[in-house]
């Protein structure tokens, strides 16, 4: 399936009859937007003994995404649809986590608790996780994957691609990172524009939101519950007790099939 939240795009395979299938190759060769499919991520939906469903995310580039918020909430109301539930649980490299379909329609995910110790973001070396020894004062938040959050008087005005990739390889960030950059536009409302690792600039990014939301809230900037802005759509996060969930829309733009000798050509 091709889908995507927000305009941050993912093909998007299930795999609960046969097994996983992906491969870094695999990845890389539907990720070519000239050649392949095209995607921001690609998720693989396998089978879980606890829980429906497990996924596992790629990047573009070929790379294991580690969390993808957006691809979460997008393969969640699949199956919500194809199971005639309005709530599932899924398992990920960050456990189990839940999803739901509002009333509104929006569907909602629980992207856990965020990670804010600096060995486990990862870090290079211990150091104040919400003014980091970089230029421009960013805040780091791991969320399943690193974040890199800038707060800026004008994200609008932000160069992504020239300041993005040297950001994302800082040596600070040894698994490098996700880099956000976000104004506070009013109350509890932000402006975000991000440069995704493996990726590259893209329209929106789910865990990138989420970081972004408790960034501002630890530096006081937001309370615990914020509308974010993004180039491709609007995401609600509110920070809970159980975790951060976020909510907003989802596409399901066509679904295919890939044929034997693509599969096989990479893997």
């Amino acid at each position: 399936m091709k889908m995507h939240g927000a305009g941050n795009d993912f093909v998007v395979i299930d795999s609960r009859e046969r097994g996983a299938v992906t491969t870094s190759a695999l990845a890389a060769a539907l990720g070519d937007r000239h050649r392949g499919v095209g995607f921001d991520q690609l998720a693989e939906i396998t089978g879980s003994d606890s829980a429906d469903f497990e996924l596992t995310f790629w990047n573009s580039d070929g790379s294991l995404a580690g969390a993808c918020g957006n691809a979460s909430r997008c393969v969640a109301d699949h199956v919500m649809t194809t199971l005639g539930r309005d709530r599932i649980t899924f398992k990920t490299e960050r456990g189990i986590l839940a999803a739901v379909r509002r009333a509104d329609g929006l569907v909602a995910v629980n992207m856990g608790q965020p990670i804010l110790d600096w060995q486990s973001v990862p870090l290079a070396r211990e150091t104040d996780l919400l003014h980091l020894p970089i230029s421009g004062d960013p805040a780091a938040v791991g969320m399943g994957n690193p974040h890199c959050v800038f707060f800026v008087d004008d994200a609008e005005a932000v160069d992504l691609v020239g300041r993005g990739p040297s950001i994302e390889h800082h040596p600070l960030f040894p698994a490098a990172t996700n880099v956000e950059f976000a104004s506070v536009t009013g109350p509890d409302r932000i402006r975000m524009r991000v440069w995704e690792r493996g990726a590259g600039v893209t329209l929106a990014c789910g865990s990138g939101a989420c970081a972004v939301a408790v960034a501002a809230n630890l530096r006081g900037l937001t309370g615990r519950s914020v509308t974010l802005d993004l180039d491709g759509g609007v995401l609600e996060i509110d920070w809970r007790e159980d975790g951060v969930w976020m909510a907003g829309p989802t596409a399901r733009v066509f679904d295919g099939a890939l044929p034997a000798e693509f599969v096989a050509a990479h893997t």
